[in-house]
């Protein structure tokens, strides 16, 4: 553990609490044993860390579009509700699924479209989505980017 941090808890602990282990401390270090290691000129740490360069700004502005489209539930049921389906989905098959106002789930499917979850067609009035191939890919790229690749 970094002397900083080390120094950071040791203040934040009471006079009072000074015999009591916080319970996230693992064992080891409750007991005093260590399994840092030295690097880079003497700091400790518990382990080297790998470098990783910074996402370009286009990508991460993509990336970041496309998971915060997939962090509201309703948007992640209507993704895969249309993803579940063999073909396009009716847009009032999907209002008909959830107990939202038309409105609403209209701005849902637009935040997914947007995100480039889905596809959308339209025949006369009626719009019609479906799972967009790039979507699950875009998935697949973010998996590969948060590990540095």
């Amino acid at each position: 553990m970094p002397a900083a941090l080390r120094r950071a808890i040791a203040s934040s602990t009471s006079a009072a609490d000074d015999t009591s282990t916080p319970r996230w401390l693992s064992r080891s270090a409750a007991s005093g044993t260590s399994s840092r290691t030295s690097f880079r000129g003497g700091l400790e740490g518990c382990c080297p860390v790998r470098p990783v360069r910074p996402l370009p700004a286009s990508e991460q502005e993509r990336l970041v579009a496309a998971l915060k489209a997939l962090a509201d539930p309703t948007r992640l049921e209507i993704l895969r509700l249309v993803a579940a389906q063999p073909g396009p989905v009716c847009v009032c098959d999907i209002v008909d699924r959830f107990d939202l106002a038309q409105p609403t789930i209209s701005h849902h499917l637009k935040v997914l479209r947007e995100a480039g979850w889905l596809a959308t067609s339209k025949l006369g009035i009626w719009a019609f989505y479906e799972l967009d191939p790039d979507g699950p890919a875009a998935l697949a790229d973010a998996t590969a980017l948060l590990r540095g690749r």
